[in-house]
Formats: structure tokens, sequence, C-alpha cells
């Protein structure tokens, strides 16, 4: 797991002195076992090294093809890379490494070469006769790639902070982001917060060169999973059994200590489980605990670790260390996000500990149905009285319940009940939406809103005549929460908050495998009567009943009384220079900060902490 960066220069060699020196130095958190520069008469490729597959310098980067044509640098890991180097017996390979791998592979299979490839990756190959630049991410996302596309420079890097280091972008911020971001405490790819500075999609592929310029191609959709044509429930608690061991037992693939995040809930106690049952050694399992027990899972990571008989490493804070740390956490952030401290502390403390790759839970609740809203959202299309009576008709009652009630979850129930249509793609944006519309316009000095993306990106994905529209309903839900929630907040977050502090965080439930298999599955085998019960039932030789019974928890920590308290004067600092842009209404902005502190139930902590994460990041980022 590493850093890249990368200039390409259209029509002109002329090169900014130093530029690549600073993008490197902007990573130097993300790969600090090395470095390495190249440069050609079109390209400059930077790279910061985190080892994880072999760990000697003859792997170091950027690395170069036998015939010394190709050049790439690379961030990820490719598990399967030993299958796909026995389907390359011609080359002549010099190292051990997964990187080399991908070079043989496109030698023979062109941009081909990713539909072979398992793993987590964004790369960027040069071609120095072709002069042409290759670059793709993977599948699901898990890697970053933002990129900078002018008439003069296209620009690259697994940071928006490395592209904004080489003075060469406009430090803007894109107003539609920004809207974005106050929807849902994130801005969704392909766009960020900066102006022009994008992301290049998951599944997505990208060639660059001076004829043609910039040309993106899809390899990869969530939405085109197959349906499976499973008989009964024990054939797909097989298939799901079989499919989660080998993903764990490709991604424990490493030449370095590694170890899992340990909760104590489902997800990372199976982890545990099976990495146990396929690994020949004592797993090394970190739990981030808490001192005051209303906070603390401690009792159930704990009985997991006995279970299985980790190497097992409770980091105790206290809630007050924890808030300590959390301007610390802001300051790593690359790109603004209303979450990410929790990911941050225990990646700090695991790394400390001396693990240089973990395993992660993430994802299990996208796949198997672990959100409220995959109970919320068919038990609303059951009701067809409601449906019986037309929007128009709606309207009012919709308007008049909200007024009474005034709480956050009654405006989404009222913009619920003014839709034309209950489907997944109608309903879905308004589930994790933070500030609704009629607040917004009123906190920002635009005068007319942009469109929703969630929105857009679940009527792409799973609307009507789409291929994900084909899908069972629960699957659709789990398109919706992986294309927008997983993959802009969790994943954005979980790269870095970990990558902060070196350390490489790998998701067994998102091998690509496993979410095909898992959307094909028809609602009957996965409907949710209890918590994620088709993943539990399927391993229910392995897992504790105390585990998949208690209640999910999360960190759950006291951010609304930080907030009015300890942490009120860096929220008001932050708020006041909020105030003080031309983006914002300053008046606004002082009556959610006087709400929330008054105990208004429509302004809780998390509407306002994003605006505070956003203050603080643009100021430590000089972006106006």
């Amino acid at each position: 797991m590493c850093g890249i960066n990368g200039i390409f220069y259209f029509y002109k060699s002329v090169k900014v002195p130093g530029v690549l020196e600073r993008m490197n130095d902007t990573l130097a958190h993300r790969g600090p076992d090395a470095q390495g520069i190249f440069e050609d008469e079109k390209i400059q490729l930077g790279h910061r090294r985190l080892s994880i597959i072999d760990v000697s310098e003859n792997a170091n980067q950027p690395l170069f093809s036998a015939d010394g044509n190709l050049v790439i640098i690379f961030n990820g890991e490719i598990y399967n890379y030993r299958e796909v180097k026995n389907q390359l017996p011609d080359y002549n390979f010099k190292t051990k490494s997964d990187t080399e791998v991908i070079l043989a592979a496109y030698l023979k299979w062109g941009e081909n070469c990713v539909r072979f490839f398992n793993g987590i990756f964004a790369f960027a190959i040069w071609d120095k006769t072709k002069k042409e630049l290759f670059i793709s991410r993977d599948r699901l996302g898990v890697k970053p790639l933002y990129f900078y596309d002018s008439n003069d420079v296209f620009i690259f890097s697994s940071s928006l902070k490395s592209i904004l280091s080489t003075n060469l972008v406009e430090r803007k911020i894109s107003k539609s982001g920004l809207i974005d971001f106050l929807r849902y405490q994130t801005v969704h790819a392909p766009d960020t917060i900066v102006e022009n500075v994008e992301m290049l999609m998951p599944g997505h592929s990208m060639i660059v060169n001076e004829e043609e310029g910039a040309i993106t191609k899809e390899y990869w959709n969530v939405a085109n999973s197959p349906r499976t044509n499973f008989k009964d429930i024990s054939s797909v608690q097989h298939a799901v059994k079989n499919q989660l061991i080998e993903s764990v037992e490709m991604q424990l693939v490493a030449d370095v200590p590694f170890g899992a995040f340990l909760s104590g809930g489902i997800d990372s106690s199976l982890l545990v489980a099976l990495m146990s049952k396929v690994h020949n050694q004592k797993v090394d399992t970190f739990s981030v605990v808490f001192k005051e027990s209303e906070f603390s899972e401690r009792e159930f990571s704990r009985l997991i670790a006995n279970k299985f008989q980790t190497n097992h490493h409770e980091i105790e804070l206290s809630v007050d260390e924890f808030k300590d740390l959390i301007p610390e956490a802001l300051s790593f952030m690359d790109h603004p996000s209303g979450d990410g401290p929790n990911t941050f502390v225990v990646s700090k403390k695991t790394r400390e500990a001396g693990v240089k790759m973990a395993l992660s839970g993430l994802g299990g609740d996208e796949l198997f149905a672990g959100y409220s809203i995959f109970n919320q959202l068919p038990n609303l299309q059951s009701k067809k009285w409601l449906r019986s009576f037309p929007a128009y008709a709606r309207r009012p009652f919709a308007s008049i319940y909200h007024s009474i009630k005034g709480s956050v979850s009654s405006g989404k129930i009222s913009a619920l009940m003014k839709l034309e249509n209950f489907e997944v793609a109608d309903i879905y944006q308004y589930y994790r939406q933070v500030f609704m519309d009629e607040q917004i316009i009123k906190l920002v000095s635009y005068p007319v809103l942009p469109s929703n993306t969630v929105f857009e990106i679940t009527h792409q994905l799973v609307g009507y005549k789409t291929p994900g529209y084909s899908l069972p309903n629960l699957s659709r839900i789990s398109i919706a929460e992986i294309s927008t929630y997983m993959q802009n907040v969790l994943l954005r977050d979980a790269d870095q908050m970990s990558m902060a502090s070196g350390l490489e965080v790998r998701v067994p439930f998102l091998d690509h495998k496993m979410v095909e298999l898992v959307l094909g599955i028809d609602d009957r085998f996965k409907n949710p009567t209890s918590p994620k019960k088709l993943l539990v039932d399927s391993f229910a030789d392995i897992l504790p009943e105390e585990i998949y019974k208690r209640k999910k928890m999360g960190f759950v920590l006291p951010y609304e009384t930080w907030m009015k308290n300890d942490l009120r004067s860096f929220c008001e600092v932050r708020l006041n220079k909020l105030k003080q842009s031309e983006h914002f209404v300053d008046s606004e902005i002082e009556r959610l900060w006087q709400q929330f502190l008054s105990g208004n139930k429509s302004v809780t902590w998390s509407r306002i902490w994003p605006l505070v994460v956003l203050s603080n990041w643009m100021d430590e980022n000089n972006v106006r």
C-alpha cells in the first residue's frame, strides 16, 4: 500500500522544477519505507512505498518492465498475483512483487489486464514508445485516485492534497461539491470538494495521450452482478461460506506482520474466526475500548479473542483521550468528511504495535442488509394504502406532520410522503441526507441548488430499465449503499485515516466475487428478520450467540457534550471562519449553532460537525 503521483504534459515538455518532490513529500505518511521519481519527455511519476509484498529494495518503485519500455507506479495489492503470474510463463520476472505481475499482465493483455486482477488498486503505467499513460482503479473504489485535466497538464495522485501542492490547480471550492457535502457530509465521485479536480470512478480505467487527451472506460459495474438461481437456503449458505473463506484466505497474503480490527460485532468477529481457521499462527487483534463502560465494547471483543485464542491488544482510552486526538485526525483528512476520527485512532494504535496490515469488516452491513433501511424501505413500499393517495393529496399532511414534530426524522418522512413513487431510486436519496434542501437554501448564498447527486447515482444504477433494476429489491438497496455512502464516506475515511499512520486496511467482504454473489441472491434467502440473518446463519457453527444477538453499538461517543463544552471553542473558531466565506449566509450559521447549543432536536451535533470539519479543511489547505 502506497501513494502515487504523476504529471503528463500535453504539447510541451517543460516541467515544473521540484513539483514531484512536493507531491511525494505530501504523501510521506502513506509510504514511509521508500520513495522514487521517474522523468521522461512528457511525464513525471512519483511514488511513496509502504512495503507489504516483497519488501526488498528490488521491488521499489517506479518499477520497469523487463524490456525497459514500461514504467509503473502502484498503490494497493493484487491478492491473486501468484495465479496471474502462472499465466505469464514467458515473462522474465526479476522480483517477487505483485507490482511486476501488473506490468507483465499489461504487456500480454493490454488494458484488459485489470479483468484478471482480484485486489484493491490504483496504478499508472507509462509506455515510453507510445508516449501513453494507462491508469486504473479497483472495482469497489477501495483505493483513491484523484486527477486534474486541463489543456496543458494531466495531474493524478492518491491524494487531493498532493494535487493542490503542485500549485498548478486553483484552490477553489466546487459549488456543486459544496452542496453535495452539505447534503451528505461528503462529495460523491467523480466530483470532489475542489473545482476541476475529479476522482477516477471505481471499476474504470483511463488512457491519456497527446492526440486524444484523457479517455475513460468502464470495465466493471456493481449493478451488472448476475442473478443466481439457488433452489434452497442450504445451497445459498454453502456458497456464501465458501466465498468468504476464500476471500479471507486470499487477503492474508503478506510479507509483514498483520492483524484485524475487532469491535466484537458480527462482521469483525467473523473475520477473526476465519483468520484463526485458515492461518497457522495466532491472529493479532486490535480493539479500541473505553474506560467508561457505557461507550465500550470490551466484553464482546474479549469474548471473541478468548474463543479464538488471539493475541489481543486492547487500546484503552478515556473519552477525553479520544477527544484530544480529534484535531490530529482532522489534520490528516485528505478530503473533508463528516466521519473518520474513530478509524484514525484504531489505525494509529495498531500501527504503533508493529502491524502494517489489518483486516476490516467494512462492507458486511452493505451486503447482508445490516442497516435499518433494509427493513424500513421495504416496509414503506408495502404500504399500498399510502400509494393509493396521489402525491398532491399527501403533501399538505406531510407538511403539517413535520411542523408538529420538528425533528430530523420528521423532515425526512415529510419528504418521502410527497414522492410520486416509492422505488429504491426515489426513496434512498433521503436516507443519509444530513441537511435537507430547504435548510441548505437558507444556509448558502446560491439562489438555486444543483440536482441531488445521490438521486442521480441511484437512478443510473438501479432505476427503471437499468441493469440493476432486475436485481432483487434488497440488492438494489445494497447497490445504493455501496455506490454512495460506503464508497464516498466509509472507504474514503478508511483509506485516509489508516494511511495517516502507514497502515494498510483490507476488506474481505468487498472481494468483487463476494459482492457479485450476494447481490445476485434472491430476497427470500436474505430477508433480514434478524440482523444480517443470511450471514449469521451461514456461519452458525462459528459465531457465538452473544455476538449476533447483541445490540448494534458502533462508536457511540458523546460528541454533543464535547461540542457544547471542551470542543466548543474549537467549533466556534471554525464556524466563525465559515461565516466569512462568500458561499455561506453568516446569520444562518450562527442560528444553527445557537439552536444546537439550546438543544433544538432538529439541529443535532451530526449536522454541525461537518461544517466544523469543512471549515478546518478549507483553512488548512488554503481553499477559498
